[in-house]
């Protein structure tokens, strides 16, 4: 089952897509999200989305600066400061 993988900014939504595996660089160190993964929340800090669109894929990397990530039932959730 893919994730729901959503990218905002201040200004508008960035993407809105299905991936394998999104990699976010979070305050407290590196996570990575799977489908199915635990709810909560995170402080991200300057650095980059590493985007994985299948298992075995090279990931796309998306620098981004500062704020949140939110993994709920939904999928998830980054809203940055700035991306791109």
């Amino acid at each position: 089952m893919p994730l729901h993988f959503e990218l905002v900014t201040p200004e508008k939504l960035l993407r809105s897509e299905e991936v394998y595996q999104v990699v976010v660089p979070g305050t407290e160190g590196d996570f990575g999200v799977l489908e199915g993964h635990a709810p909560f929340m995170s402080t991200i800090r300057d650095g980059a989305l590493h985007i994985y669109a299948t298992d075995k894929g090279e990931p796309e990397i998306v620098p981004i600066q500062g704020g949140f990530a939110e993994v709920s039932a939904s999928g998830l959730t980054v809203l940055a400061e700035q991306a791109g």
